[in-house]
């Protein structure tokens, strides 16, 4: 892992949220995005070299939806960028975490993504993030 890629929030509306951060972070969104696959429309914020992600669900069964009836808004999970997402997950699963996700897949913002279970990282939903676009050799 090779930095904190982005900082993932649960929240109910991206759009009150998206003002909201504007005015904390005194800068808007660069990008927003639906991924319907996982049932969200995220809201990306640069802040230095880390990316602050909104999201938001868009059907009741997401991950989003369910993790804000149970914990509310607020910090969703931990990303970190990867050279190569399907490296670092068998690094991982052979170092013992519990991986959500047994091969990487589409992610927004243009990423190969797969998630650590937070039983495996101390009640921390972890991400690893590769960057569609770069080469592996």
């Amino acid at each position: 892992m090779n930095k904190i890629e982005h900082i993932g929030i649960a929240v109910k509306d991206i759009h009150v949220s998206n003002e909201l951060f504007s005015k904390l972070l005194n800068t808007t969104p660069y990008k927003m995005e639906e991924v319907e696959s996982e049932g969200v429309i995220t809201s990306f914020f640069m802040v230095g070299e880390t990316k602050i992600e909104l999201l938001q669900a868009t059907r009741p069964d997401s991950a989003i939806a369910k993790f804000i009836e149970k914990k509310g808004e607020g910090i969703h999970h931990i990303a970190f960028g990867v050279k190569n997402a399907q490296t670092e997950l068998e690094r991982l699963l052979a170092n013992g975490f519990e991986m959500l996700n047994q091969t990487p897949k589409q992610g927004a913002d243009n990423k190969l993504i797969a998630f650590a279970h937070p039983k495996s990282t101390n009640g921390v939903l972890t991400e690893i993030c590769q960057e569609i676009n770069t080469h592996v050799l």
